[in-house]
């Protein structure tokens, strides 16, 4: 994928190192309108004065705005806080970690990759089932519904199914159609890659796709249940090297 030029840009200029900053959001799950905001998400590292003294640093740093003609979202987090979130059933910090979108990256950046395998575990499910059931309160509230929410539905349940059953990070929506098919969310994307960021659902649409999205939730809920992965990460005393070392 080609990133336009000016998201090295805005990531050059923020004010502390960068561990990485990658594209998430519909750039990242398969299917952005030609309207969409970019998504960029990463990890910064505050100095060692705005840790230990009196005056803290930021451990999160948002921009919203438009730059330079582009619409961007950015969101930091301190090292230690992206950290503490890994070491939590986060799904949502496991996908901008492993994005395969890289604007910015580092020695550091792969290190922390290495040692995000080792955060995933069998409870990450419960991230994905929760995120599924706001995203359907909130579809379900629209009128009339939108395209882009029902395809972010299907998005977690089968990232959340895929990391069950297979330890693997999985984001795009079209890779993961290619391996669990869906009927008709095809042609949702197809609809949202060419449409607006608000194209809407069509009458009776939402109902047609309600039973499916209840199966799925059932497949997560089985897959937690069978899964193989660990109870709890083991990744805490390395990361906490990796820490310090940063700091350093």
């Amino acid at each position: 994928m080609n990133f336009d030029p000016r998201l090295n840009a805005i990531a050059a200029r923020q004010p502390y190192r960068l561990v990485f900053a990658t594209v998430s959001g519909a750039h990242l799950y398969g299917f952005p309108s030609p309207d969409s905001d970019w998504d960029l998400r990463g990890v910064h590292v505050l100095p060692w004065r705005e840790v230990a003294g009196l005056v803290a640093g930021p451990d999160t740093m948002a921009i919203e705005r438009i730059d330079d003609g582009l619409e961007l979202d950015l969101v930091t987090h301190d090292a230690a806080k992206f950290m503490r979130l890994m070491l939590k059933r986060n799904g949502y910090v496991l996908e901008q970690l492993h994005s395969p979108l890289v604007v910015v990256t580092s020695p550091e950046h792969d290190e922390l990759k290495t040692l995000g395998r080792r955060c995933v575990t069998r409870h990450h499910g419960h991230h994905y089932r929760g995120f599924f059931e706001t995203q359907w309160r909130l579809l379900a509230k629209e009128q009339p519904p939108r395209v882009k929410p029902l395809l972010y539905a299907y998005r977690v349940l089968l990232t959340g199914i895929h990391l069950l059953r297979s330890g693997e990070v999985e984001a795009n929506l079209r890779h993961l159609l290619a391996l669990y098919p869906q009927h008709g969310v095809d042609e949702l994307i197809e609809r949202k890659l060419a449409g607006a960021e608000r194209s809407m659902l069509q009458p009776g649409e939402l109902a047609r796709h309600e039973g499916a999205c209840a199966r799925l939730l059932a497949q997560l809920e089985l897959a937690g249940a069978n899964s193989s992965l660990p109870e709890a990460p083991s990744a805490r005393d390395d990361l906490h090297d990796l820490l310090l070392r940063l700091r350093a």
